[in-house]
């Protein structure tokens, strides 16, 4: 812990007067973040870092599992986070994040000992859909390959949740909210996004276009039309 505060102290002489022009603009005019990122909250990712984001770039909400409960299943933290992202502060992007050697993934693949964990296992009940999709269409899968699979699937369940938000529902109607999966390899040092069109992960490349679960485009099912003569 004291080398933690030892870092509180570097901030204060070092990072803030380096960036002092930065925190002042984001003090005075408030934020206005490119993307809201629901991550893992395992301490061995972490999103500004890998999108090499600055203070004022990211609205971050981390959880176990990356988890979006429904609309109708859990109104808290994560409901209302995403709510004051898209509806106060106009974020236009939300990437749902996975990673490796997930904790609570591997819960999810295997629950033994959360009976000693009863608000874990509830928790978790909401990536349930991505343990029951492997097991049934992949039950050939096994130890590190399983988890890998259900992590993947639980990140693409999770953004099913997250169209069930009315905030986000109607942005997506819009087409003015864009969403993404994505999937963070800690040993290759790899991204993987979702490509909503062949449902694959592929990884993002510079001279790629970026893959995307789900594209902003305005929906016009609403619009009433005559029907033709």
């Amino acid at each position: 812990m004291n080398e933690l505060i030892g870092r509180v102290f570097h901030f204060e002489k070092t990072i803030y007067p380096a960036s002092s022009e930065l925190f002042g603009k984001l003090a005075t005019h408030g934020q206005s973040p490119k993307a809201l990122i629901v991550s893992c909250a395992d301490s061995r990712i972490v999103p500004e870092q890998i999108m090499q984001a600055k203070p004022g770039d990211l609205f971050v909400c981390r959880n176990a599992g990356n988890i979006v409960p429904t609309y109708a299943t859990q109104n808290g933290g994560v409901t209302a986070t995403v709510e004051y992202a898209v509806a106060a502060l106009g974020v236009t992007d939300i990437i749902v994040c996975g990673h490796s050697g997930c904790g609570a993934m591997k819960a999810l693949a295997d629950p033994t000992g959360l009976e000693a964990m009863p608000n874990v296992a509830a928790w978790l009940r909401h990536g349930a859909a991505a343990e029951h999709i492997v097991s049934t269409c992949h039950g050939e899968l096994e130890g590190e390959d399983r988890v890998r699979a259900i992590t993947l699937e639980n990140v693409i369940a999770q953004i099913g949740h997250l169209r069930t938000h009315p905030s986000v529902a109607a942005g997506i109607a819009r087409g003015a909210v864009t969403l993404h999966g994505w999937f963070v390899d800690i040993h290759a040092g790899q991204v993987l996004g979702l490509d909503g069109e062949t449902g694959e992960f592929v990884p993002l490349r510079e001279d790629r276009p970026l893959p995307v679960a789900l594209a902003a485009k305005s929906r016009i099912a609403s619009v009433f039309t005559e029907a033709a003569e």
